[in-house]
């Protein structure tokens, strides 16, 4: 589950895996996500490959208010999991879950439990692999799919159709892929090294560091088996309350980022008018 979170020290931040022909107008090269983190409540200067973005629906970042975006990328439960969902039941906050299979096949009362909060049960894709290497898009779409056909299989109802890329890692085909499969592909703009259970951070430098790095419009991610979390979460939600922040939603994200230009259907999620790359 780890995730890539990178310091902007240099301007030449994008780190390229590997290279291959461009069809369609888009491009294989794979990327590593990161952020240019800073602290003091500042928001993150984009990183140069958000400049296409834009085009397929992805999203790290919300607009220049005070609203946050909480979500967490699960792939089994520890404890802590549940934790977490009573943390944000007795909150009366939700957030969006990144799920894998294991989570979905051995944990079914916990994940109707979240879900029945209000929580969105999203997508995280079947293997975890690094989804930049997939350069035909019937095996990535069957990635999602088949993550998406076992949620339905277990809960009855879709999963919601959104989805983060494992350790942060795609490509722009990806991108055009996931809207291609009306997928919104969101990314963060907060994090820290959670992910390690063998290695959890200090809880008190932990919650420090979450609160500068803090920010109007900020997608957080955080993984709900980490200890330190668990310790600190309901602390997290009220600093963030009592400093007059917004819990939303990531179905907002393609709103916000778009002004008037979006439109949500009936299933709730939100898709971008005039978009350049839809159905590609």
């Amino acid at each position: 589950m780890k995730k890539s979170i990178r310091l902007c020290l240099i301007t030449a931040a994008v780190m390229i895996f590997s290279s291959v022909a461009v069809p369609a107008g888009y491009s294989y090269d794979s990327y590593s996500w990161y952020f240019c983190q800073r602290v003091e409540h500042q928001r993150p200067s984009s990183p140069s490959e958000a400049s296409f973005f834009s085009k397929y629906d992805a999203h790290y970042l919300g607009p220049d208010e005070k609203v946050v975006y909480l979500t967490f990328d699960v792939g089994y439960e520890n404890g802590n999991v549940e934790k977490a969902a009573n943390i944000l039941r007795k909150q009366n906050v939700t957030a969006a879950f990144f799920t894998l299979p294991h989570f979905l096949k051995k944990n079914q009362e916990l994940v109707k439990r979240l879900k029945d909060d209000g929580n969105l049960i999203c997508n995280h894709t079947y293997s975890h692999k690094d989804m930049s290497k997939y350069t035909s898009f019937e095996e990535f779409e069957a990635e999602l799919v088949k993550n998406e056909k076992l949620y339905y299989d277990l809960y009855g109802c879709e999963m919601s159709k959104f989805y983060r890329p494992p350790e942060g890692k795609f490509s722009e085909a990806n991108l055009a892929w996931a809207q291609k499969m009306d997928y919104t592909t969101i990314f963060w703009s907060v994090a820290y090294a959670d992910w390690d259970e063998k290695c959890q951070p200090d809880p008190r430098k932990a919650f420090e560091k979450l609160k500068k790095r803090t920010h109007n419009g900020a997608v957080i991610l955080l993984h709900p088996t980490s200890s330190t979390n668990a310790a600190i979460l309901e602390e997290y939600i009220l600093y963030l309350k009592d400093n007059g922040y917004r819990f939303g939603s990531v179905s907002e994200l393609c709103q916000a980022n778009s002004g008037a230009g979006a439109i949500i259907p009936s299933n709730g999620k939100i898709m971008c008018k005039n978009s350049e790359a839809k159905k590609k």
